[in-house]
């Protein structure tokens, strides 16, 4: 399960860095390496384009994961340079940007990527989401395909009136998630689930923010 991201508008950064002229960048070791969104070599590559806007870019760093606690030894690691910048920015995904801010507090932290979902790896390089984490899972009448994730339209009630030939009426390269849903109950004998009519999701279930103490 990686975290998928991309990097934000070098526009939106600027603006977003605006009161800021010194500037410690941040990047990820792990997803945001893979996704090529906050990897040294994007890192880098941010750290010349800041300073060709007029930016002092005080020093940078590439955490080995930044979501977990090396990103307190990072910290530690590198006290002298965060200091002498009035911001960080990471680029790694929203848990690595929690993170920094935890340790950074009396520090602005600001983004330079977007996360745009967890994912799964089904081929090098090619990531789905796989779950939306809403708190009432389905799996078990929809043959352990996700139709929130798997449907373009995120219906959980389907296939709508648009499939066609077992495609996708919005992506017509892909395989309608009903379709999909349909042919793996018939295989397993229990075709009956797909007369079975699930609610709109009740979004109060796994009230925000969304905490769990497991202890």
């Amino acid at each position: 399960m990686k975290s998928i991201t991309r990097q934000k508008p070098f526009s939106e950064v600027v603006q977003l860095l605006d009161r800021f002229d010194r500037v410690y960048i941040i990047g990820c070791g792990t997803c945001a390496t893979m996704a090529r969104t906050g990897g040294r070599d994007e890192v880098l590559d941010m750290k010349n384009r800041l300073q060709e806007t007029g930016k002092l870019v005080t020093g940078w760093t590439v955490i080995p994961t930044a979501c977990d606690e090396m990103t307190e030894a990072a910290a530690r690691e590198n006290e002298g340079a965060i200091k002498n910048a009035n911001c960080s920015l990471v680029m790694a995904c929203a848990l690595g940007v929690h993170r920094v801010n935890s340790y950074l507090n009396n520090k602005a932290v600001i983004p330079a990527l977007d996360t745009l979902f967890i994912g799964m790896e089904d081929s090098p390089g090619s990531f789905y989401e796989a779950c939306a984490q809403c708190g009432q899972c389905v799996l078990g009448e929809t043959a352990g395909i996700c139709p929130l994730t798997a449907c373009n339209k995120g219906l959980l009630n389907g296939p709508c009136g648009g499939t066609n030939n077992g495609r996708c009426e919005v992506d017509k390269e892909k395989d309608c998630a009903f379709t999909l849903i349909y042919q793996r109950l018939k295989e397993q004998g229990r075709l009956d689930l797909m007369r079975k009519y699930h609610p709109p999701k009740n979004y109060q279930v796994v009230p925000r923010p969304r905490i769990i103490n497991l202890g």
